[in-house]
């Protein structure tokens, strides 16, 4: 095998030559002008696509916020629902409660007021069931009225960017 050497240029040439030679560069490139002229215009598309970008982006952030302030007055409206929902249950227990303890007044033996008591108790958890079921269905409803706005705002800004 033979080496092959390779021979360092000398130092103080290779600078002139180096300048001579992108001097000579220079020339074959052709008219600066030209260069200029085509990075202006990329330049001009580039900010043309951005502005492009940031307007779309810009919309999409205010359908969202529109969205959002949507869910807020949805989510206000239920919980005034659910609250008005929860002091009638409130009125009503306080109401059979004080109804009950009016017929306890009266009692006159102890298979009275065993009696009494049971159908006090039974009338309770029968309202508690229903006011269960009756908040449940406040709830689901509330939740899937909030989320469905936001749901379909967030599907509509992910297919926005997707598109970019």
């Amino acid at each position: 095998m033979a080496k092959t050497t390779q021979t360092k240029p000398d130092p103080a040439t290779s600078a002139a030559e180096q300048a001579a030679d992108d001097a000579f560069a220079m020339a074959q490139m052709g008219n600066p002008a030209e260069y200029v002229e085509r990075f202006r215009a990329m330049a001009e598309d580039n900010m043309e696509k951005s502005r492009a970008a940031f307007d779309k982006a810009r919309s999409v952030y205010e359908d969202l916020q529109k969205e959002a302030e949507t869910g807020l007055h949805s989510a206000q409206a239920h919980s005034s629902k659910i609250t008005l929902a929860a002091i009638d249950t409130m009125r009503a227990n306080t109401e059979t409660t004080f109804g009950h303890m009016q017929k306890l007044m009266g009692v006159k033996s102890m298979a009275e007021l065993v009696e009494l008591q049971s159908a006090f108790v039974r009338q309770q958890a029968e309202m508690a069931v229903d006011t269960a079921k009756t908040m449940q269905g406040l709830y689901q409803k509330a939740g899937e009225d909030m989320t469905a706005p936001a749901k379909a705002a967030a599907e509509k800004a992910m297919g926005a960017l997707k598109t970019q």
